[in-house]
């Protein structure tokens, strides 16, 4: 089961990478009553949860930490996947709307500084999930070597 959880994680990643990078136009596929919600909304939040996921079920040492170390790997790792599946909803609160665009508005909500932060929240949570891996793969190799 372990392993169908893998795939179905790394292949709605690498479905919703595709999908962003190839600048779809499902991205901007109306939901909603109005046509004020893009599916690329969906799209990016499915893809954010996705990647910390794949690790996760990728490897074994995530899901049931021996040590130190990887207790703190795991615990982060956990982290960053709790704060993926709450993007969604700080988004939205950052940006005041499903589409997330941001103005020169005075106020916070819609604003550059909300911008700011929607970006460094975005980004961190692709970085930290890439990072985790890395070290991961870091310490497999420096425990084979001794």
């Amino acid at each position: 089961m372990r392993k169908t959880y893998f795939f179905l994680s790394f292949g709605v990643f690498l479905l919703c990478l595709y999908l962003l990078f190839s600048a779809s136009p499902a991205l901007e596929y109306p939901l909603g009553k109005n046509d004020t919600i893009p599916l690329g909304s969906f799209i990016t939040w499915a893809g954010l949860i996705a990647l910390p996921m794949s690790f996760y079920w990728g490897s074994v040492k995530f899901r049931t930490p021996e040590g130190t170390l990887y207790n703190v790997l795991s615990t982060c790792l956990k982290v960053t996947i709790f704060l993926a599946l709450l993007w969604l909803p700080i988004s939205y609160g950052l940006a005041g709307n499903m589409n997330f665009n941001f103005g020169q508005e005075p106020s916070f909500q819609g604003g550059q500084t909300a911008m700011k932060l929607f970006w460094g929240i975005t980004y961190s949570l692709v970085l930290s999930s890439l990072i985790l891996f890395i070290l991961h793969i870091v310490l497999c190799f420096f425990r084979r070597t001794r």
